[in-house]
């Protein structure tokens, strides 16, 4: 199991959606929010993800997809 941490910026049509909670469950990822700010007009999330690296690869392009903008913390990258 490997750890990053990573932050996610969410646009104002995600902010209501479980992204996070979606990405635990389909992708069997422990995630640990750090430092959050959401308002209806969008936000970020300072998160840990923990898992097989194949799943974490796998949920942050999910996400991407989705249309959250994710940025590696410095010694996190893939």
């Amino acid at each position: 199991m490997v750890k990053r941490r990573l932050i996610f910026t969410f646009p104002p049509e995600l902010v209501t959606e479980p992204v996070i909670y979606n990405l635990t469950m389909q992708f069997r990822l422990v995630t640990n929010i750090r430092h959050a700010d959401i308002t209806e007009k969008g936000g970020w999330v300072e998160l840990e993800l923990e898992g097989e690296e194949k799943d974490i690869e796998e949920g942050i392009t999910w996400v991407t997809s989705k249309g959250v903008r994710v940025n590696f913390l410095p010694g996190s990258a893939l």
